[in-house]
């Protein structure tokens, strides 16, 4: 199974992502915000399959983050989760750097299949990616 960083400001939402990841035998690692997450990446020198990442948190946001994980660990897949439609369209362009954003609320079964499509390098579909599904 995969190494995953979660990224997520909301203790419900960090708890449920957290608790169904490691039900399906993923080894996860939770921080509270972007600035910890981009601590642990380092600190684990970005030993992760997987940065899981809410755009919108304080501290740092997920887009900060991705960067950061992005540039320093290129081998790390990137899903950015988000409940605002302006966030996701911040998020639009990354495309060469995310595999894909998760529009909250999502369904655990939402979750599961983006998760596993994701560590598999799946191709995402064009309408939710642009220019990088393409290029897959």
């Amino acid at each position: 199974m995969a190494r995953i960083l979660v990224a997520e400001d909301d203790p419900s939402v960090r708890a449920f992502v957290v608790s169904a990841l490691s039900m399906k035998g993923h080894e996860v690692v939770a921080a509270e915000d972007g600035g910890l997450g981009a601590e642990i990446a380092d600190e684990e020198e970005g030993r992760f399959d997987l940065l899981l990442s809410d755009i919108k948190m304080p501290i740092m946001d997920g887009i900060a983050l991705a960067l950061h994980v992005g540039a320093k660990y290129p081998e790390v897949t990137i899903v950015l989760m988000t409940g605002f439609a302006d966030q996701r369209e911040r998020a639009h362009g990354l495309d060469a750097l995310i595999y894909d954003v998760i529009t909250k609320p999502f369904t655990l079964a939402d979750l599961l299949v983006k998760v596993d499509d994701a560590i598999a390098g799946k191709p995402v579909e064009v309408v939710s990616l642009g220019r990088r599904a393409l290029e897959q």
